[in-house]
């Protein structure tokens, strides 16, 4: 598979098989990862390989933050017990890191650094035939999941990454073609 067809074939699934990922997998997308340009090659990443139980702990975060826009009390309900249990049932989640520089300039180097490193994992994932889903948002933030990880002062936890075997294919999302979004100068 060439990095283009990777690139073209990477799509976000929810929906995963069972089957576990291996270590060495996991070891090969971490590898990449740090592979990604890094201006000052300062290295502002850290990969957090999840566990059952730091994958329950922001499994339980999600699903009460998702539950407080649900009216219906018992909707939520479900809505907690079903977050925590996809959450759980995830065949691999990789939290990344990043470590906060003091420097504005470097601050935001880093920032690219770590969306580059995410990307080559997602790339990388495809090219080992698994399927991915990158989440974001303001979870991260929440004091249990930072200490259910282990995220220091002076870092902040970016996103994390679910992988696995994908469990049927999914749709491509329509896309805004380049040339709508591109002005060559002269």
């Amino acid at each position: 598979m060439t990095v283009i067809e990777a690139i073209r074939n990477r799509r976000s699934t929810k929906k995963f098989t069972a089957t576990p990922v291996t270590r060495d997998q996991v070891e090969t997308l971490l590898e990449l990862a740090v592979l990604a340009p890094n201006h000052r090659m300062t290295a502002p990443w850290r990969f957090l390989v999840l566990g059952p139980e730091a994958r329950a702990a922001y499994g339980r975060v999600l699903g009460i933050r998702k539950a407080l826009k649900v009216a219906d009390p018992d909707a939520a309900h479900t809505l907690r017990e079903r977050t925590l249990a996809d959450t759980v049932a995830a065949p691999l989640m990789i939290a990344v890191v990043q470590v906060l520089s003091p420097n504005p300039e470097i601050l935001e180097e880093d920032y690219a650094a770590i969306w580059m490193a995410i990307q080559n994992m997602l790339l990388g994932a495809v090219a080992l035939g698994l399927a991915t889903h990158l989440r974001t948002g303001a979870v991260f933030g929440d004091p249990a999941v930072r200490q259910a990880w282990g995220v220091a002062d002076g870092e902040r936890a970016v996103g994390v990454i679910l992988a696995g075997e994908p469990d049927g294919a999914a749709e491509p999302k329509v896309r805004v073609p380049a040339a709508e979004r591109t002005v060559w100068l002269p």
